[in-house]
């Protein structure tokens, strides 16, 4: 996909397109960390703490329906 720079205020835009921001799972409140490799400009969502934690408790969630016997025999 090639993208034009668009004019806003002093700076430059790049614009991302909806189907891009939904197959990245990124809304447009998303922190963007922006770095350069070589001859190219790398965009990468920020993950959150809130974002971590929730991906915790549902690894969590997961592991307590996937292997609650065995859980339960570690606890003891």
């Amino acid at each position: 996909m090639t993208k034009n720079l668009t004019r806003t205020g002093n700076s430059y835009a790049v614009v991302i397109d909806r189907p891009i921001m939904d197959l990245l799972n990124i809304m447009p409140d998303t922190a963007i960390e922006v770095t350069t490799e070589g001859g190219r400009i790398i965009l990468t969502p920020v993950e959150t703490q809130a974002a971590k934690k929730q991906k915790v408790r549902e690894a969590r969630a997961w592991a307590n329906r996937r292997y609650p016997k065995t859980l339960k025999k570690l606890a003891k």
